[in-house]
């Protein structure tokens, strides 16, 4: 009952702009509120003595709120989800994949979203503190800072496959 409370569940803004993602405890609260619409429902719902409460996947808040979206932080786990967690050089998916920097730090290459990228080991040595126009390395695409919406794109899986049409995912 408790890994059924933790399910993600999508939060829209009143104009359908994707918010944030909340457990679903949460989310039957503000449906009980009635500060939610639920749009979207998972399979199961949740019995308590007195009610049944469907569980809710995707829900819409009932007014608007302006958020400012605070940046997605620069680490290496979200390196990793922006490529996809393959080797940018050689697009070997899974392996043992570290951090690299495409103009070397010792070359004043800064820690940006524009110059780190995944790379596996074997590919991070060979390209070692080499700039890539004196080595026969490419990279597969032009790295850059994730948007909020590719981050939320990241929860989708098999049991949310009905928030791809909020998230502009092609559903």
């Amino acid at each position: 009952m408790d890994s059924v409370l933790n399910r993600k569940v999508l939060v829209l803004n009143q104009g359908y702009e994707p918010l944030m993602v909340i457990n679903a405890k949460r989310a039957i609260v503000l449906v009980i509120k009635e500060k939610v619409k639920m749009l979207e429902r998972y399979n199961e719902s949740i019995r308590s003595i007195q009610a049944t409460f469907d569980l809710p996947s995707v829900i819409r808040l009932n007014f608007y709120v302006h958020l400012k979206y605070k940046d997605i932080v620069l680490n290496r786990r979200n390196i990793l989800k922006r490529d996809h967690f393959t080797c940018q050089y050689c697009n070997k998916p899974g392996a043992p994949l570290t951090l690299d920097h495409i103009i070397p730090r010792n070359r004043d290459g800064a820690d940006t979203w524009e110059n780190l990228v995944a790379a596996c080991t074997r590919c991070n040595t060979r390209k070692g503190d080499t700039l890539l126009k004196h080595l026969d390395m490419k990279l597969l695409k032009k790295p850059k800072k994730p948007s909020k919406l590719f981050h939320l794109q990241t929860y989708v899986n098999k049991q949310q496959d009905n928030w791809k049409q909020y998230l502009f995912m092609g559903g």
